[in-house]
């Protein structure tokens, strides 16, 4: 094969061993790779009803086809396993050296299982994976650990990492890489923690092999420059994703007070011209030339890294509207080793929560030092309130009572990103059909649906969201790039048909890529249902009940919120098309069109199918 190295790495942390083994060109033209991989993986690996922090849990770093070549933005890879946060299917992708290094290691996929009897790390070096102590690295921060690798193998060597919540099994602790970047929000820092691997090193010195390796040269020095050439990329560079605090708040879907409201009084205090007035540089992820990290110095003189969703959920929705402090916050979010977006969930739904007399504690909306304090505590799961938090919004409104499920943010037990939905069906339908849970990152709907029928429940924005859901969390997931050059300067999609041409030798039509998509996205439902078995109902695809309940109060969509019978009514036609009964779980029909005959299999077993 071309483009694909065609083996993964099997490591056994009990076993202190390492086996790489083939996979055929069946497994790569169905399942390309990156997230592809990952669910096949998981899939084929795992026995339903483990626990997500058992031995038996496998932990997969996964690439795709593109990851590694001279191409825009093609330095990602996916981290995913079984989710302690959800027990569903979990993964995240993550920009890191660590992509480009284990493809020129000669791998496409990691996939470690066990749990090391003491603190460890491991050195994947092309053909050899050596084991060593990391006592001394243990309770470090991820930047810490980071930088005492790097003396040891070099700045050149791809670092993947946790910090303290992932030790402490915090279950939104996620993996960091390049002092920044980090990925895996539905706790598979976690699920790295429970098996005692502190770090991850990968050095590679092999050359990728590419069918057409003139054409690749040839195609990356052209889209590079089309980047460059894009009308926004200025602007990009100037602000990244910092923009859309002001897109937001100026369509009232800026999450604040714990998605209580769409607007924010002081959202110009932490948008992104007020971060234009205190940045001093840019950072990113290999391979990429439109970087989106913009770093400034926070309230502690020290660097961090902003970008629209930890500015939004850990500003204006937990009520806080100075952008050095919650440039602070963002900064221990990633020494620790913490969700960003998940954190400013539980930050939010504790000061609610405080608000409302449900606890004892005083955490008043907008108070850095209470909110930093906590922080540490859910990072160390220190004392009543930062163990409970530890385990997300789910598992605290069951703490707590009074009514607070209600305003829970989560789906599926993740908790939301940061866009308020009280008045965008079409984006609730996305968190609530997300693949793990209510993340953005499969279809971002929110733009195209406020400039189109708004508030409609429409047959257009299911189709719309299904089409996203398979070309970001299908086609960019498997590739493995990156989704902003297209989304954010309009990059054509076409590049990356080339671009797997060229690298691959394969020709997919877009039917072919689509299709993929699909396939890898039913495997995952599949796997959800295989966890929930008889469990799993269409409620499990709703989002939190204040959307419903609770009208907007402020700004222009003042007294709106979803319509809870419109809704069910919506997400059945999404069913519908998807080729899912009215609870939500694929057909064996469609299982079988996509080529899924042991998740057919299974599933039969499991609970009643359609056929």
């Amino acid at each position: 094969m071309f483009g694909w190295n065609g083996r993964i790495l099997h490591v056994n942390l009990n076993k202190e061993k390492a086996v790489a083994d083939k996979y055929d060109a069946v497994m790569a033209r169905n399942f390309l790779g990156g997230r592809g991989f990952a669910a096949k993986i998981l899939w084929d690996e795992l026995k339903p009803g483990i626990d997500p922090l058992s031995p038996a849990n496998r932990l997969v770093f996964a690439t795709g086809p593109l990851t590694g070549f001279g191409l825009p933005s093609s330095g990602k890879m996916v981290v995913a396993a079984k989710s302690p946060l959800t027990w569903g299917y979990g993964d995240g992708n993550i920009g890191t050296f660590a992509s480009v290094q284990m493809r020129k290691a000669g791998y496409d996929a990691v996939v470690i299982e066990g749990k090391a009897k003491n603190p460890m790390a491991m050195l994947i070096r092309n053909e050899s994976a050596d084991f060593f102590d990391a006592k001394d690295l243990w309770g470090l921060t991820s930047s810490q650990t980071e930088r005492r690798l790097a003396e040891l193998y070099g700045h050149s060597a791809g670092v993947l990492c946790i910090g303290q919540a992932g030790e402490n099994l915090v279950k939104y602790a996620n993996i960091v890489s390049q002092e920044g970047r980090a990925g895996g929000r539905p706790g598979i820092g976690a699920v790295m923690g429970s098996k005692n691997l502190k770090a991850v090193v990968i050095i590679g010195s092999k050359e990728l092999s590419a069918a057409n390796p003139e054409e690749i040269k040839d195609l990356g020095g052209e889209a590079y420059r089309e980047v460059l050439a894009k009308p926004n990329y200025v602007f990009w560079k100037r602000q990244g994703t910092m923009s859309t605090i002001e897109w937001s708040q100026e369509n009232s879907v800026l999450p604040t007070r714990n998605y209580s409201e769409g607007v924010f009084e002081k959202a110009s205090n932490i948008g992104g011209f007020a971060m234009e007035k205190i940045k001093t540089s840019n950072r990113g992820c290999p391979q990429c030339n439109m970087t989106c990290g913009n770093i400034v110095k926070d309230s502690d003189r020290k660097e961090s890294e902003l970008d629209y969703e930890n500015v939004a959920m850990l500003g204006s929705n937990i009520g806080l509207a100075n952008l050095k402090s919650i440039a602070s916050l963002n900064r221990l979010a990633d020494e620790y080793g913490l969700d960003t977006i998940s954190l400013g969930n539980v930050l939010g739904f504790a000061m609610e929560a405080s608000e409302k007399g449900l606890i004892k504690e005083d955490i008043a909306w907008g108070k850095y030092k209470a909110a930093k304090t906590l922080i540490k505590d859910i990072a160390y799961r220190q004392g009543y309130l930062g163990n409970l938090l530890a385990d997300g919004v789910y598992s605290a409104a069951k703490e707590f009572g009074g009514g607070s499920d209600r305003w829970a943010m989560h789906v599926k037990g993740l908790e939301i990103s940061a866009y308020d939905c009280h008045t965008t069906p079409g984006m609730a339908l996305a968190f609530s059909t997300c693949s793990v849970g209510a993340h953005h990152k499969d279809a971002w709907v929110i733009s195209w649906e406020v400039k189109t029928d708004r508030e409609g429940y429409t047959t257009e924005k299911v189709d719309k969201v299904i089409e996203l859901q398979r070309i970001r969390g299908g086609v960019f997931e498997c590739l493995t790039v990156c989704r902003l050059p297209w989304i954010e300067l309009g990059f054509e999609l076409e590049w990356y048909r080339k671009f797997l041409r060229a690298t691959t030798g394969v020709e997919m039509p877009w039917p072919t890529l689509n299709l993929i998509g699909d396939r890898v996205f039913n495997l995952i439902r599949a796997f959800w249902v295989r966890e929930f078995g008889d469990k799993w109902t269409a409620d499990m695809d709703v989002p939190p009940q204040r959307w419903f309940e609770e009208p907007l109060t402020k700004g222009p969509m003042k007294g709106k919120k979803l319509d809870r019978s419109e809704f069910g009514n919506m997400l059945q036609t999404y069913y519908q098309k998807r080729g899912w009964d009215s609870r939500g779980i694929p057909t064996g029909s469609t299982l079988l069109r996509l080529g899924l005959e042991d998740a057919a299999r299974e599933l039969r077993g499991k609970v009643k199918m359609t056929l």
